[in-house]
């Protein structure tokens, strides 16, 4: 797909520039370089300067970081049409906390310095605000991710996770809602701090329930009034 596309496609087709005019797009292009990342390569890694702030255009990349055992922490998963880096943009001579890493086969990402985003910002008012809503967001839901991981039961935090997969990722079908996500259970664990076997666990009393089914790839809410 990236060979028969090309850069510019993909920065006019971001939800980020979208309404940009031709000039602006054109500047965009010039500032940015596209690169293929293949499954388990690391982006970036702790320590290491927060110059550049990167656009997601296929395939799938995870936030994560690791204990002193050795154990994955996945803080957050991130889609084609995101952006990630971007706290660099609000925090001067920062450096990177945690570890970027491609989920997939042929990532795309464009990449783009971190000066040049702080330009493109200060010349565009819409460009501006969209990034900060979007910071503002993620710290938002890393604030509801704190408050859920100390004060909630394991049960809760699954359902509360799908319930925001579902107004992210879903996609309505009469009273149901199907998430493809591709996420395999040690993920959907790890991103709420719950061992496998005890996701596995809550996601078969859900179906029980019949509140959910899945499949290896997708999960379709049967009623998400009744999820609790």
């Amino acid at each position: 797909m990236a060979s028969t596309n090309t850069k510019l496609w993909y920065l006019e087709n971001f939800n980020l520039f979208k309404g940009m005019n031709q000039e602006e797009m054109k500047r965009v292009e010039k500032m940015t370089r596209m690169q293929t990342i293949q499954k388990g390569q690391f982006i970036y890694y702790p320590e290491t300067p927060s110059s550049s702030v990167f656009f997601l255009k296929k395939g799938r990349v995870k936030i994560v970081s690791y204990t002193e055992d050795g154990k994955e922490i996945i803080k957050k998963i991130l889609w084609p049409g995101d952006i990630f880096g971007e706290l660099g943009l609000i925090d001067g001579d920062s450096k990177r906390s945690d570890f970027s890493q491609a989920m997939d086969d042929d990532v795309l990402i464009c990449a783009m310095g971190k000066e040049e985003m702080v330009q493109m910002m200060s010349m565009n008012s819409k460009l501006n605000l969209k990034v900060m809503k979007i910071i503002g967001l993620r710290l938002r839901k890393v604030e509801r991710r704190v408050e859920s991981l100390i004060g909630k039961s394991a049960r809760t935090r699954l359902i509360e996770f799908i319930k925001e997969l579902a107004e992210e990722r879903g996609k309505k079908i009469g009273t149901e809602i199907l998430i493809k996500h591709h996420l395999t259970h040690q993920d959907i664990a790890s991103l709420n701090a719950i061992s496998r076997q005890k996701t596995t666990a809550i996601l078969n009393e859900l179906r029980d329930e019949s509140l959910i089914t899945f499949d290896r790839n997708s999960l379709l809410v049967r009623n998400i009034d009744k999820l609790s």
